[in-house]
């Protein structure tokens, strides 16, 4: 996509240090908080959704512990994905969790003799260290929230008799595509074939997840011999083709984000790198071209996952965290507004959608609802987009999504409003309600498909560099005093991104961060490099030349988005 000029901006690409620093190691970003920010709009609607889905039958404790056979092979895997969904849920809604306690001190009667749920094994279950991944993140966040440190002597129990017996297996993990049943497994996942003492499961590398989660409470626990088996791991999927093997997407990510949560915790800046040049790979050859993944790489006959494409959310703006390179929140913003957005249901649940790109040319649905994981995983995403609302590094506040919402940060003595109904509207504006007496620097978010038309305080333009993706207003703020930022968009024709579609004649229409289709129910039939007209709604696209109009996939809880109606969306249009 081509680099828009911003009006009245100077538009300099800076190297160098983050605003308000000496240097780039002198002030770590870090999230505002959950307690520090008001969620209104869209976000805050979407969340309390997905909190009222949480609450219902499903998920009280006396159907959230299965058994290994209901779980279909997966112990402890709904039982941790709720925890950390009504834990994050509650923290981002300010709501307090009905059944949450519950569930909490039932979880002991469950364990068996050595302190895990399901089957005690010979060998090593590679679906039963996934699930527990989940158990010891869910147990973590409730810890984080709460300071019930019971929890972390189960998490103990966990990594003692559960991981710790692995360490001699972790050589023998096969990682030859020969190794592995190929072209298998449902929804859900299935145990598949047995290999040097591990039950594999269809889910190439979900042993990872297991990783994952071990790292988190490795945050509370720093038992070397956790910390050995955990670098035994990493080893271990580093050395995978991921392609190769066709590894499940939502599993890698996991591993992602499990590298740069143990990247934080050693200070081992190496692992940044390889977090990176993975992304990348999924980028090219996992993520859909409406920013959802295909369920492994490069097989791309199957569904998506909302699981994975809010583990991509997490891994896109936990790198820009760590490399500050803008381009990571671009991608974030756009797998928030297409697939995050794109697979939330009516009733705040999340569901599966046929993959757009190689394959697919339309956006349809394969399961209006993936209750038993990814409507949990919907609640983690939705809470983290409301605790990355705002980012703080000494004096400067970086605002790197546009939303409707409020901010107070006690430290700072700094509080204000922001509303905006972006992407859809024109403007956003940001009104102060407290400032301290010294300046402060609010750094306004820039991708590169953002046109900055104006940018104003009190009425009076401001003129600005944008530095690694941010515009910096600095001064000493009054209670009253308002920011106004005015953009626009361009809608235009792009290529795909995925490198398996060889057709240079394939093209998808975007308006700035959002990927359009065609109605329900009607075809392209054009050439791709007519212009596309924005209607007075401000909600359509009209293909100059032909009758065909286009709209957004994004859509807020569409109860026509669901298996039974039949919804699809043509997306990608094959010059004639």
């Amino acid at each position: 996509m081509k680099k828009m000029v911003r009006k009245g901006i100077l538009a300099l690409a800076l190297s160098g240090v983050l605003f308000g620093c000496e240097s780039k190691n002198e002030c770590k970003l870090r999230p505002a908080g959950f307690e520090n920010v008001r969620l209104g709009g869209e976000l805050a609607e979407r969340v309390n959704r997905n909190f009222d889905r949480m609450e219902t039958e499903l998920y009280q404790p006396e159907n959230v512990y299965w058994t290994e056979e209901q779980s279909n092979g997966w112990p402890a895997d709904k039982e941790g994905r709720t925890i950390l969904a009504l834990v994050l849920d509650a923290r981002a809604s300010g709501r307090t969790p009905v059944y949450l306690d519950e569930l909490i001190a039932l979880l002991p009667e469950h364990l068996n003799e050595k302190g895990y749920l399901g089957t005690i094994h010979e060998g090593v279950d590679e679906q039963q260290l996934s699930g527990h991944g989940w158990l010891l993140r869910g147990l973590c966040e409730y810890y984080e929230w709460t300071g019930d440190r019971h929890v972390l002597e189960i998490g103990q129990g966990i990594a003692e008799n559960l991981f710790l017996p692995v360490l001699p297996y972790v050589a023998n993990y096969p990682i030859d595509p020969d190794s592995r049943v190929t072209g298998a497994g449902d929804m859900s996942g299935t145990t598949q074939n047995t290999v040097d003492g591990w039950r594999l499961s269809s889910d190439v590398g979900c042993v990872f997840i297991g990783m994952e989660g071990l790292i988190h409470y490795y945050k509370h626990d720093r038992d070397p011999r956790i910390r050995a088996l955990i670098d035994e791991l990493i080893a271990l999927y580093l050395r995978i083709d991921l392609k190769g093997i066709e590894a499940q997407t939502h599993a890698s990510l996991t591993a992602l984000r499990g590298l740069l949560r143990y990247a934080e915790i050693t200070a081992d800046p190496t692992l940044i790198p390889e977090v990176e040049k993975r992304w990348t790979l999924y980028k090219q050859y996992g993520m859909t071209e409406n920013f959802e993944n295909y369920n492994w790489f490069e097989r791309y006959d199957t569904w998506t996952e909302p699981c994975a494409i809010v583990d991509s959310y997490l891994v896109a703006v936990q790198l820009w965290m760590k490399t500050r390179d803008p381009q990571y929140l671009s991608d974030a913003e756009r797998i928030y507004l297409n697939g995050i957005a794109c697979t939330q249901r009516a009733n705040g649940g999340f569901g599966c959608d046929k993959p757009v790109g190689v394959g697919f040319d339309a956006l349809s649905i394969h399961a209006d609802e993936a209750h038993w994981c990814c409507t949990m995983r919907g609640g983690e995403g939705l809470g983290r987009a409301a605790e990355y609302s705002y980012f703080v590094a000494a004096d400067t506040v970086f605002v790197p999504f546009y939303r409707e919402n409020g901010l107070r940060l006690e430290d700072l003595r700094f509080a204000m409003e922001q509303h905006t109904d972006y992407p859809f509207g024109s403007q956003v504006e940001f009104t102060i309600e407290e400032s301290p007496d010294t300046p402060v620097t609010v750094a306004l978010s820039a991708p590169d498909y953002l046109h900055v038309e104006n940018l104003r305080v009190n009425g009076e333009p401001v003129s600005t560099a944008v530095r690694d993706g941010f515009m910096a207003v600095t001064r000493r703020f009054e209670p009253g005093d308002r920011i106004v930022l005015d953009y626009s968009f361009d809608a235009e024709w792009v290529g795909p991104d995925n490198r398996d579609i060889g057709d240079s004649a394939v093209r998808k229409a975007v308006y700035g961060p959002l990927v359009l289709g065609a109605p329900a129910g009607k075809t392209i039939g054009t050439d791709t490099e007519a212009p596309l007209r924005k209607t007075e709604d401000g909600c359509r696209f009209v293909i100059e030349g032909t009758q065909d109009t286009l709209a957004p996939l994004y859509h807020l809880l569409d109860p026509n988005v669901s298996s039974a109606t039949g919804f699809r969306r043509e997306v990608l249009v094959r010059k004639p």
